[in-house]
């Protein structure tokens, strides 16, 4: 009982119900190894102008005629060479000239003479910086700045020149001090002077 096939609805026939089912499934496989695609994946045509590229076709075929005709040429000189049995006309009598070396030359002393009017008006304009209205202004500006300042400027320079300091050093055995002065500018001499001048 356990061997015999078990349909999903109740049936009255299972041998009859397997057979269908088996047939049903069998034109369902059928059907889809059959079936077609819904989706066109193949891409797009190549353009007809993409495989059969006409314009490089016509260079080949210039660049072909050109060959050809540089051979014809070549050639006809070859067998004229040939028949004249060697004879060169080596000589040349034709003076090189130009036929447009009068308007060059024109041309040549026209730029010339704009080029030097142009240095010209270079060399005459005079300069647009009035030097001597920065230097009134920053001689004013340095004259207000000694006016706001506390300190005069230079004045610790002229305070450095005539400072001494007092250096006490200790003997190690006998204990006796000794005192040496020399001119030196420290910044904690500055500090202790200008503390003193405000007291």
């Amino acid at each position: 009982m356990h061997r015999s096939y078990q349909p999903l609805k109740p049936v009255t026939n299972r041998f009859l119900q397997q057979r269908w089912d088996q047939n049903d499934f069998d034109n369902h496989r059928r059907k889809v190894s059959t079936a077609l695609p819904l989706v066109d994946t193949k891409g797009m045509k190549t353009p007809a102008h993409v495989q059969l590229k006409l314009k490089k076709l016509q260079l080949q075929d210039e660049r072909l005629s050109i060959i050809h005709r540089d051979n014809r040429l070549l050639a006809s000189r070859l067998a004229s060479i040939v028949r004249s049995q060697g004879l060169v006309d080596h000589r040349n009598q034709y003076h090189l000239k130009s036929l447009n070396a009068d308007k060059r030359r024109e041309e040549l002393m026209l730029v010339g003479h704009q080029n030097q009017a142009i240095y010209q008006r270079i060399t005459a304009r005079q300069s647009e910086y009035r030097r001597q209205l920065w230097l009134d202004d920053w001689e004013r500006a340095e004259r207000r700045r000694d006016d706001i300042s506390r300190y005069p400027r230079g004045l610790a320079q002229k305070q450095r020149s005539n400072r001494k300091v007092k250096f006490a050093a200790v003997d190690g055995g006998g204990g006796e001090r000794s005192t040496s002065s020399s001119n030196i500018d420290t910044d904690r001499t500055d500090t202790t002077e200008e503390a003193d001048r405000e007291s």
